[in-house]
């Protein structure tokens, strides 16, 4: 079993900057793709961000594309969600979220995904 757990969000304003961390322990395997998914209010889960296992491919949501930066830790069970320009519409809970086996691009569909944090709250004011 793997473990998920955020941490680092919390209230910004509009055009600032925030960084999530979520650190992933048990039976985490190695080659592992994690991500980051929100939920806003009333609305469905959405993909943020993926990573690869190694670290050297990411992808992105459209909507986040050159404000947000996923990274992995040198220990490779961490992963961080750096975001900018922050806008009241990425209001949401934070989700992060591992795939044995996967890739940021079928994390992108939410394809493949065997685990979830319990999620982190991110409000942006205006």
């Amino acid at each position: 079993q793997v473990q998920l757990v955020e941490s680092g969000g919390g209230l910004v304003q509009a055009g600032g900057s925030l960084r999530l961390s979520c650190a992933a322990s048990g039976r985490t395997f190695s080659r592992n793709a994690m991500g980051w998914f929100r939920q806003a209010p009333g609305k469905e889960r959405e993909f943020v961000a993926a990573i690869s296992w190694s670290g050297g491919i990411t992808y992105y949501a459209d909507s986040v594309k050159g404000r947000f930066t996923i990274s992995r830790g040198n220990d490779r069970n961490t992963v961080y969600l750096q975001m900018g320009s922050l806008k009241p519409e990425d209001t949401a809970i934070y989700y992060c979220a591992l795939a044995f086996g996967g890739t940021p691009q079928t994390m992108g569909v939410m394809a493949g995904i065997n685990y979830w944090g319990q999620g982190t709250q991110v409000t942006v004011s205006s």
